[in-house]
């Protein structure tokens, strides 16, 4: 698994995969990526320590991502990551958070102390095809509700059973209440979610400028960060 890479196009930052104990909600219908998970702690710290020591520090500004939330992450891991934070001159860092945990964010802000970009998983602000169908666990009234809490929003495009007034609806959500957001363009896995050739090709078709947003980031392929593929290092 490829745990390190950096992003040069947009917001340019230092990402990282690590290692965190098992995705609180892990009920998404279409994820395995929770597969990541581990329960052990020692061999997530461990190995996060190796990640971390990848950091350079050369954008200022630090992705760190896992399989769930930010919480997961052992105590220890984020006690490494603000070591990391001052030793490197880390100026904003971007985390993810599951939206059960929207009243805890200050926590890992006072924590860090310095600004946080707070990404959620919201795939689709349609509530009955997000929870019925996405199991995303994740009720709220608006979009207006939700950027109280996060500054960015993530959305998943092109699965069975979407329509296009649904992404229309989604995108105009993102661009009129987001700082920033990602636009993850599902990738067929080992769930039983299928995808949709026709609602990608009309996606990019319709939507191809939101490449030239510069808070926003498109996803054709969910390694596009460079994290999460497949690597031989040890």
């Amino acid at each position: 698994m490829i745990r390190y890479s950096t992003v040069t196009e947009k917001n340019q930052r230092e990402i990282i995969l690590l290692k965190s104990s098992p995705c609180i909600w892990g009920k998404c219908s279409f994820c395995d990526y929770i597969d990541d998970n581990d329960s052990d702690l020692k061999k997530d710290i461990s190995l996060n320590k190796r990640i971390l020591k990848k950091i350079t520090g050369k954008y200022k500004t630090l992705e760190v991502i896992n399989s769930g939330s930010c919480f997961e992450l052992p105590k220890e891991t984020l006690n490494d990551i603000k070591s990391v934070v001052i030793s490197k001159d880390i100026k904003k860092l971007f985390f993810e958070s599951h939206w059960i945990y929207r009243d805890k964010l200050s926590e890992i802000e006072t924590f860090f102390n310095i600004p946080i970009i707070f990404k959620c998983g919201i795939e689709t602000f349609d509530n009955d095809f997000r929870n019925k169908i996405l199991n995303k666990g994740a009720i709220f009234k608006n979009p207006l509700e939700v950027s109280k809490y996060f500054k960015s929003v993530c959305l998943l495009v092109g699965i069975k059973g979407q329509t296009k007034e649904m992404i229309k609806n989604d995108i105009d959500y993102l661009l009129k209440y987001f700082e920033y957001g990602c636009v993850n363009i599902f990738v067929e896995n080992s769930t039983n979610i299928k995808r949709d050739e026709n609602l990608i090709h009309w996606f990019h078709k319709n939507f191809s400028f939101l490449e030239k947003e510069k808070n926003i980031e498109v996803l054709w392929n969910n390694t596009d960060f460079g994290v999460g593929g497949d690597s031989y290092e040890i």
